[in-house]
């Protein structure tokens, strides 16, 4: 088990005044059975005109908020204290699927949001190819693993070469990417063989050697889950599972599904820029 502390600073700086703005926040983490928040705060400034909470289709709190003065600048600070305790279970053989199985009606039907692919987990001919090669004479839980460990040496971990809107075939073609684009190409990849998998967003402690009260420079982050049976978690940038210095904020589709702050507005200016900062302490 791991305590950790997470500081989110998402700032915008406007080159002119806003008069107004209504905005979506998805930097809560859930309590689930591997983690447990024990406290979580939003700060905004300026302070909104109106705040509400709820719970979306995909069970992730989404914070809403309207702002009906103007400003040039705008402030959201989300933090929180998180116990997790996330391991990757093995299960026996006889209790994972084997293709026949896992296409069945009922089973299509139960994961009917996370068989189809969308515009971002869309994966291109060639990633299908290759998927349908890599799982020939493989259950699917062995398939999966073939294809998470051909993909290690097919992509490189590279910020700055793709947006929030690239698809895993582009990604794919350009075998280059960042957390986002790895667990689309592998989502992709895995649901054009008939395997549910989804999009997880959240947090991760990038230095496990860290000493406990030394906060360091974090990172909003993304990885996967598929499912043959029993839901299983791959993290695709450290091809592993995610463990305990992963701190899950919500699932979905896709990245689309999840974003972590989004909003319209009147008036800011075509020159406006955005600072993320993200800071995680290690409390034990």
């Amino acid at each position: 088990m791991t305590r950790l502390a997470v500081d989110h600073i998402t700032r915008y700086r406007y080159s002119s005044p806003v008069a107004v703005s209504y905005n979506e926040a998805r930097m809560t983490p859930q309590t689930d059975a591997q983690q447990v928040v024990l406290e979580t705060e939003l700060d905004i400034s300026p302070a909104p005109a109106t705040l509400s909470t709820y719970r979306d289709y995909w069970g992730t709190k989404v914070q809403t908020f309207d702002l009906h003065t103007s400003h040039d600048q705008l402030t959201v600070r989300a933090s929180a204290l998180v116990e997790v305790h996330r391991s990757e279970k093995q299960h026996p053989p006889e209790e994972l699927l084997d293709w026949e199985e896992l296409s069945s009606a009922e089973l299509f039907e139960e994961f009917s949001d996370y068989l189809p692919q969308s515009g971002l987990t869309e994966p291109g001919e060639e990633l299908r190819d290759a998927a349908q090669r890599l799982a020939s004479g493989r259950r699917p839980h062995e398939a999966a693993g073939e294809l998470f460990a051909w993909l290690r040496g097919q992509m490189e971990y590279q910020p700055g070469t793709t947006g929030v809107h690239s698809s895993a075939e582009a990604s794919f073609a350009a075998r280059k990417g960042v957390c986002q684009d790895l667990s689309h190409v592998a989502i992709g990849a895995l649901r054009s063989l008939g395997v549910p998998a989804r999009y997880v967003s959240g947090y991760i402690h990038p230095d496990p050697e860290a000493p406990v009260g030394q906060p360091v420079a974090g990172q909003s982050h993304a990885w996967l889950e598929w499912w043959d049976g029993r839901w299983h978690s791959w993290d695709p940038t450290n091809h592993t599972p995610a463990g305990d210095h992963h701190i899950l904020i919500g699932r979905g589709r896709d990245y689309a599904d999840v974003t972590p702050f989004k909003g319209i507005l009147s008036g800011g200016g075509a020159d406006s820029a955005l600072e993320v900062e993200v800071s995680i302490t290690r409390h034990g």
